[in-house]
């Protein structure tokens, strides 16, 4: 967008700001409208700080009145910056409070009440107490969600029974760190790594893994994987310090299907619409976030996005409300945005 289209874009009250005391990183949203207010959804926000003290902030979105407000009393202290924060995944839920996970040093679980939080759980699978290898991402399971797996710069990945605290399996999944992962489905996940491959495990048959693809110079880094849960064909991956997104069709491995190639700049997050099977969503460190409708057959010149909304500095993390489709979440600098799309 050149300036005078944001300026509208901005106008049209369809961008709501929230602004941190501190540099923001991780970026979850509720899969479901908050229990309390229905209309709205709830937020957690973590920080970027180059410390052990960090914090994770819980704010509420209305996208009636476009307010995003944080509650003070459901603030917390996270050792290090937690590198991803995600709550339970499932509708279902009867429960009267809220789940959140977070990764970092360890796994850890947090029971969000109306006006407290409660540490649940550390999870540790570390054989000595002393020392972690610190964990890169994990995802909760949305068919199982008793599950959830994480990745690792120790080259595993390692499948949680949360419900009685307990290790399912360990992977050694990778050549190298790991550093993302996503449930296809209830027994099926797939990592991306600094070897370069994007692998795709099925827990029935631990012994085997396929790799669906390789970067095109050996040994580039992958950093982030994002499954189409509206399509399970297609992942979408992006590779580190490149301006592309990978489309994969997991039924024709190496050969990527599409590769998107507008952003200026490296792409730091993907996150693929949660009603729609031909729509994603990418950012950058060229301040843009670029929707994009895949067509079934890309053309000589690639693909070009369908809408484009500035922010003010380099975006680094991303999330499509599922609770609200029509809104994206934005992290950048000490600055975490709704865009209505």
């Amino acid at each position: 967008m050149d300036n005078s289209s944001q300026d509208s874009f901005l106008r049209l009250g369809n961008c709501v700001t929230y602004d941190s005391p501190h540099p923001l990183y991780s970026l979850a949203l509720s899969s479901t409208p908050s229990r309390i207010q229905p209309h709205h959804q709830t937020v957690a926000v973590g920080s970027f700080i180059e410390d052990f003290n960090n914090r994770v902030d819980i704010l509420s979105f209305d996208p009636e009145t476009l307010s995003l407000k944080p509650n003070p009393s459901l603030s917390f202290e996270h050792p290090y910056p937690p590198t991803k924060l995600m709550f339970h995944p499932s509708s279902l839920r009867k429960s009267a409070s809220d789940l959140l996970a977070s990764s970092g040093d360890f796994l850890r679980l947090w029971e969000i009440r109306d006006t407290s939080i409660e540490p649940l759980s550390v999870l540790n699978n570390s054989k000595t107490s002393e020392f972690c290898a610190p964990l890169t991402s994990f995802d909760w399971n949305e068919v199982e969600p008793k599950r959830i797996g994480t990745s690792s710069i120790d080259n595993t990945c390692t499948i949680w029974d949360i419900e009685k605290g307990v290790v399912e399996t360990q992977l050694i999944a990778h050549d190298k760190e790991v550093y993302d992962i996503a449930w296809g489905d209830a027994r099926v996940f797939a990592s991306v790594s600094a070897d370069g491959s994007v692998r795709i495990f099925d827990l029935r048959d631990k012994e085997h893994s396929t790799i669906v693809y390789e970067s095109p110079q050996p040994d580039t880094p992958l950093l982030r994987l994002a499954w189409n849960k509206q399509d399970l064909r297609y992942m979408a991956t992006i590779l580190m310090d490149s301006n592309k997104v990978v489309i994969l069709d997991i039924r024709s491995p190496t050969m990527p299907v599409a590769e998107l190639e507008r952003h200026r700049a490296c792409v730091n997050a993907i996150a693929w619409a949660p009603q729609s099977c031909s729509h994603i969503c990418s950012v950058g460190d060229d301040a843009q976030a670029l929707i994009w409708e895949l067509p079934t057959v890309a053309g000589p010149n690639g693909i070009d996005p369908s809408l484009m909304c500035s922010a003010g500095s380099g975006i680094n993390q991303l999330q499509w409300s599922a609770a609200q489709p029509d809104w994206i979440a934005i992290a950048f600098s000490n600055k975490m945005q709704f865009l209505k799309v």
